[in-house]
């Protein structure tokens, strides 16, 4: 199959970009500095990437003004403010997608569901009763659309996902494969010794553009919804408890795990394998570094972190030790160790001013 190709002149104006150089040169994808050949656009977004860059045999570079003054071991370039940007913006039009449309034969669908005609169930699809899927979604094989599901337009949904729980879904959402999205919630009254089970009654909204990785799990709500804002990005292998609530905009990377009726603000960054707490709220503008712990409410905008940083192992171990023996000493006994200090250090400089 010949690759797509596009002249430079039209990729800049993709991207409302300047090309400077061959504005007919023809481009077949994108690669980055290092693997890119005379066919291939690259992208450099820093001053440290210029060694990179001068040595890239890539035919055509998006740069910023002030780095194309510095590549003068090339000719043809994409001059852009965000060399980043763009390069994601291009990213699409490179991409192989997937054109089908129609329902192949071995899916099983509900009379009572309604599929638009420029929608593509895959094989051994099963779509329940009174489903909605929009125009222009793609669902992959083997996935289960549970009953009242109702899917937007232009949307992806990976092989082997789960829908279920009344589940509703914006467009241009994206969901990766393997994840399960409106099952039941953790949810369970503790009563002479056993659990007893409470039903999940509500539900899972999900906005548009919205992105959800590979083997995740958001539950539906025990009551209340679980919401998903316009916008939210969620990395693989992550857990989304019952009621949650996740503002537009935010992103959670790999293994985070959210506990129940938490609510996350707008523009939040949680980062690997964060774990948060249940029942408290996070303000928007959030950033929490990975492995962190939140435990508590966090009400102002900032960056948030806790845990142990990597040391040497036997710096580790005497710091382990040394944090032991400050948790056996009382506060109260280590504030007056340091009253004491304080008092010493106020008579000698008094001593010395006399002097």
């Amino acid at each position: 199959m010949n690759p797509k190709q596009f002249r430079l002149e039209y990729l800049a104006r993709l991207v409302q970009g300047e090309h400077v150089g061959q504005s007919d040169l023809i481009l077949e994808g994108l690669a980055s500095l290092d693997a890119a050949q005379a066919k291939h656009i690259a992208f450099v977004n820093a001053d440290k990437y210029l060694d990179q860059a001068r040595a890239s045999k890539a035919g055509a570079l998006i740069v910023t003004p002030t780095l194309k003054n510095q590549l003068d071991t090339h000719n043809n370039f994409i001059v852009v403010d965000n060399p980043y940007l763009a390069f994601a913006i291009l990213t699409h039009v490179f991409e192989k997608k997937n054109q089908h449309q129609g329902i192949e034969s071995t899916a099983q669908i509900h009379p009572s569901a309604m599929i638009a005609d420029s929608a593509y169930i895959g094989h051994y699809v099963v779509i329940g009763e009174h489903c909605v899927v929009g125009d222009h979604t793609i669902i992959q094989s083997h996935v289960k659309i549970d009953h009242d599901i109702e899917i937007g337009q232009h949307c992806f949904i990976d092989s082997h996902v789960t829908l279920t729980g009344d589940t509703k879904i914006g467009d241009r959402v994206r969901i990766h494969a393997n994840t399960v999205i409106g099952g039941e919630g953790f949810g369970f009254a503790p009563y002479q010794g056993k659990w007893h089970r409470i039903a999940q009654l509500g539900s899972v909204k999900i906005g548009n553009d919205v992105r959800i990785g590979s083997n995740c799990s958001i539950d539906r709500g025990a009551l209340d919804d679980t919401i998903l804002e316009d916008g939210v990005i969620i990395d693989n292998l992550v857990q989304i408890a019952h009621n949650v609530k996740i503002g537009a905009n935010t992103a959670l990377a790999a293994k985070c795990g959210i506990a129940g009726s938490t609510t996350i603000g707008k523009n939040c960054v949680l980062a690997g394998a964060v774990g948060v707490v249940g029942h408290i709220n996070i303000a928007d503008n959030v950033t929490i570094t990975g492995m962190s712990m939140v435990t508590k409410s966090i009400s102002e905008a900032g960056s948030y972190s806790s845990g142990t940083p990597m040391l040497e192992s036997l710096h580790w171990k005497r710091a382990a030790v040394r944090f032991k023996q400050l948790a056996d000493v009382p506060l109260t006994q280590l504030l007056k160790r340091l009253d004491h200090i304080q008092a010493q250090i106020e008579s000698l400089e008094s001593t010395f001013k006399r002097k």
